[in-house]
């Protein structure tokens, strides 16, 4: 068994709580390391947090200025000089686009780190799995996304939604959510098939635990209308049936559902409710408006029409909640009149799942840093396309 497959098995068989300790153990034997950290990205994407229980306590890391945060950043390793001589190889903890957090691994200084640049990356990527299959059983790594306690509507939310990204061929997918840990009636879920790439975007009214068991009634109630085959008007309507039963109007949810046609680029919509969608296309940016539907549990047996548009290869959209595009400046007007197309080329070269935390912080600058009022909720999707279908 090469050292690789070693690493790899003794990973699959540990404890949930032990991957750490194995990876450090692993790579001590097998290279030589004197120092291995494994840190997870904090809720707010601002700092890489030290997986607790195997390690002297260190404290957090910056994201954006750190050599753990340039790894993770770029994607790609970076390669650091120990005070006492050998290196430290930082290197991207992501799984499918979902960016988790670094692995920072210390080699004397005889180590040729190209040479040991493909294994590592093969170890992250096995050790991400494993980690994404271990937050089933425990809490370590949970709890080492903290760098503060989560209020209980966004331990509800965070729990709700399917990750931060997705990427495959034919599209890139992420989202971010402000107030990262207070959050309480936004949310977003995906789900990418064979065939289609459906996306969802809510928004609960109300705030605090209301608000955020609401937003999972109706989150629930669109999966649960989605994995039983329904189109896209059934999905809304089934849900709205959800809603409307257990609140009888006295709450509603605002959402809008996209699904994609993966072959054709093909897209259906139900917008019912508040969240918009903006399209960049090449330079231009405009905001993509669709008939305004009943929010989901406002009335009993509201009907639901689906529209379409088609995107193209290297198209881009975003998608923001009310919190976002209603958001006042110092001067009154909101974020959404001029500053937000305004932004939007200046992220052509991010990729969609950095785009979100980007539009976010350009946010907090537009409002001086002051309290969000709203939950902000943004998404992009970068469509790339299948290459047999690109010219249609």
């Amino acid at each position: 068994m090469d050292g690789f497959a070693a690493v790899q098995q003794a990973l699959r068989t540990a404890p949930p709580h032990a991957l750490a300790r194995v990876v450090i153990d692993e790579l001590r034997k097998q290279f030589g390391a004197d120092l291995v950290e494994l840190r997870m990205v904090d809720y707010a994407v601002k700092s890489l947090q030290l997986v607790d229980g195997y390690a002297a306590k260190t404290e957090p890391v910056p994201v954006h200025d750190s050599p753990q945060g340039r790894a993770f950043g770029s994607q790609e390793a970076f390669v650091t000089q120990q005070p006492g001589g050998g290196i430290v190889v930082h290197l991207p903890l992501t799984i499918r686009g979902d960016r988790l957090g670094t692995l920072s691994v210390g080699l004397p200084s005889a180590a040729d780190p190209n040479g040991l640049l493909p294994v590592l990356r093969r170890l992250c990527e096995a050790l991400g799995h494993e980690i994404l299959v271990a937050e089933r059983d425990t809490d370590l790594f949970v709890l080492a996304r903290r760098a503060s306690r989560l209020t209980l509507a966004a331990e509800m939310q965070w729990q709700l939604l399917p990750g931060r990204a997705c990427v495959r061929d034919e599209f890139e997918v992420g989202a971010h959510l402000e107030p990262a840990y207070a959050i309480h009636g936004d949310s977003f879920d995906w789900e990418a098939s064979e065939r289609y790439l459906t996306l969802t975007v809510t928004n609960g009214m109300g705030e605090g635990i209301e608000a955020a068991l609401l937003t999972s009634l109706a989150v629930n109630a669109l999966r649960n209308a989605r994995r039983a085959g329904l189109d896209l008007a059934g999905q809304a309507t089934l849900a709205d049936q959800a809603v409307y039963a257990q609140y009888r109007g006295s709450a509603y949810v605002s959402v809008l559902l996209l699904r994609f046609e993966l072959a054709t680029g093909r897209v259906e919509v139900v917008d019912a409710g508040s969240p918009k969608l903006w399209r960049v296309r090449g330079r231009s940016v405009e905001e993509l408006s669709f008939d305004h539907q009943l929010p989901l549990g406002m009335f009993e047996d509201t009907v639901y029409v689906e529209e379409h548009f088609a995107v193209r290869p290297g198209d881009r959209l975003l998608i923001g909640s009310d919190g976002v595009y209603g958001t006042p400046g110092s001067g009154g007007e909101t974020y959404g009149e001029r500053a937000l197309v305004r932004s939007l080329p200046g992220h052509r070269l991010l990729p969609a799942g950095q785009v979100p935390v980007a539009v976010l912080r350009e946010l907090a600058t537009y409002r001086h840093e002051a309290p969000l009022q709203d939950d902000a909720l943004v998404m992009c999707v970068d469509w790339h396309g299948r290459p047999d279908t690109a010219g249609h």
